[in-house]
């Protein structure tokens, strides 16, 4: 054993030694200021989010609840054991922010229930909890002269990106963050939201040919960009599979794209691009290995090719910055690049939770009656707010009254989702669109996003949120149909939403591989 082992093997006994002491000893009060969390700025933090067992007067043993357990060939979540306190706020989290521990019986068979949300990252303290970190493999790629690095950065991430650089919560670094990462050595830098203008179109199209009969889908027609959501139908809604947009989502669709149109036009060669997303989620890292997303792949008849090759959370780019000795608040603003960086407003709220309703419904509104949409489609306060449970109506020409579910936090959408089982039509039902969005606040709470606070509270996502909500109103674009760049695309490659093309490279073939073990788990609960 070489010295540096030696070392760390001194420390990793002086922790254990550390709990032993304190079990033995019932050690209270001193407990409480070892963790440095007895004070605390109630301003910054909030009331109530203070990991609870920090503010009892208990002893401190009884206090100690386990911790969830992770697959070892999670390729999203990681844990550092010797960080681990055991204390059981990824428990709390886990269990009652997103009903997924305690939701099932052991014994378990050769499975590991996780829905890859990040939430149990956002609330552990000691951050023995991370996401996978992919940097290296970004690093390695930017370094190949053989490589083509594109990257993408979804809406969230524009205003949360500054928080690792001192800069307020909410406070928006779309611009910088773009320079930074031309800084980085990217060669082309394209916006998610325009995969999510492209979301919208399709997600529309299909929604309306429900309408009219063409589809074998039955309403409510249920939003499909968020993979960890899609996990949790898989393991406790199967017989709402169905229900789900056939739409990939916006990271896909733009990975996709940009390795079949913006390939040809540019005559590069798809194997040689290495796409990169930049996301507030860890989710995306296990999306980005499912079956089915490799449509590009598919489409050069070379199946290998994954459309999107790595994804780093809003917190890995934060460290790739750093070591890169980048500040992004020294940085001029810079723009996208054309012909994957044009976007408008509701591609940009997918960010916040209710922006995918808002969205989507300034679009339908667009393909039932040909007309814009009215100016309640872009303000929808019923869809807006912080309830977890939202529901909002508008009446459509042609069509009448929409009625439109919301909801962030799974637990939560367990409520939409036993109304949707038992066909319940009281006041809050039938819906014709349901929002599902894994994280409170949606994407802008998401398990990838800057730890400012242990875990974020509800105002530093409201900051967040207004911040993504004033940049659409001041936008030129704010429908995803009006995107020129995305006029082009269809009329010189795709021809028309839900073409066969566009179902080829936009419409993912998901499968139930990640929940391929529902038949060993005999005792999922179906009661909430």
């Amino acid at each position: 054993m070489n010295t540096n082992d030696k070392e760390k093997d001194k420390k990793a006994l002086t922790r254990r030694q550390f709990l032993k002491l304190m079990a033995a000893a019932g050690i209270t009060g001193g407990t409480i200021s070892l963790t440095g969390c007895q004070h605390f700025d109630k301003a910054v933090v909030g009331d109530g989010w203070i990991p609870e067992q920090y503010q009892v007067k208990h002893k401190w043993p009884a206090k100690v609840r386990g911790r969830i357990p992770i697959h070892p060939e999670s390729l999203s979540l990681d844990r550092d054991d010797e960080k681990c306190i055991l204390c059981g706020q990824c428990i709390q989290a886990c269990r009652d922010i997103q009903s997924v521990y305690g939701y099932y019986e052991l014994p378990i068979v050769d499975d590991v229930i996780c829905v890859d949300c990040g939430q149990c990252v956002m609330w552990c303290p000691t951050h023995s909890l991370i996401e996978k970190d992919d940097t290296q493999k970004v690093w390695e790629a930017l370094n190949d002269p053989d490589k083509f690095v594109v990257v993408q950065t979804a809406p969230a991430t524009r205003v949360a990106l500054g928080e690792e650089f001192g800069l307020s919560p909410g406070e928006w670094v779309q611009g910088q963050q773009v320079a930074a990462l031309k800084k980085l050595g990217f060669d082309k830098v394209f916006d998610t939201n325009t995969g999510a203008d492209f979301t919208i179109v399709e997600e529309s199209a299909e929604f309306f040919k429900i309408l009219k009969g063409e589809k074998d889908k039955k309403l409510p027609l249920v939003t499909s960009c968020c993979p960890a959501w899609y996990k949790f139908c898989e393991y406790w809604y199967p017989d709402l599979l169905d229900h789900i947009s056939s739409a990939g989502t916006p990271m896909q669709m733009l990975s996709s794209l940009t390795k079949t149109y913006y390939a040809k036009v540019n005559n590069i060669d798809p194997e040689k691009i290495f796409m990169v997303a930049i996301m507030p989620c860890i989710a995306k890292k296990d999306e980005i290995m499912d079956i089915g997303m490799n449509a590009s792949g598919k489409y050069w008849g070379k199946e290998h090719i994954r459309d999107t090759d790595a994804v780093l959370t809003v917190r890995e780019l934060a460290k790739m910055l750093k070591e890169a000795k980048i500040d992004i608040t020294a940085l001029e603003p810079q723009n996208y690049d054309p012909i994957l960086g044009l976007s408008s407003g509701a591609g940009l709220i997918f960010g916040a939770t209710g922006g995918v309703a808002e969205a989507c419904s300034r679009t339908a509104h667009f393909i039932i009656t040909g007309k814009k949409a009215p100016a309640k489609f872009f303000n929808w306060t019923e869809v807006r707010g912080m309830e977890r449970i939202k529901l909002g109506t508008a009446e459509i020409k042609k069509f009448g009254t929409m009625h439109v579910a919301v909801v962030h936090g799974l637990a939560h959408a367990r409520v939409i989702l036993e109304n949707m089982r038992k066909g319940d039509a009281d006041e809050m039902a039938p819906y014709h669109l349901v929002e599902v969005m894994a994280c409170p606040g949606g994407c802008i709470g998401g398990g990838g996003m800057p730890r400012s606070t242990l875990p974020p509270t509800d105002e530093m996502i409201k900051k967040r949120k207004e911040t993504i909500y004033k940049q659409d109103a001041s936008m030129e674009l704010r429908e995803c149909h009006e995107n020129p760049e995305l006029i082009a695309v269809y009329e010189n490659f795709l021809k028309y939403p839900l073409s066969p093309l566009a179902y080829e490279l936009l419409h993912p073939h998901r499968t139930n591989s990640r929940a391929h073990n529902l038949k060993a788990i005999s005792y999922l609960r179906k009661d909430y």
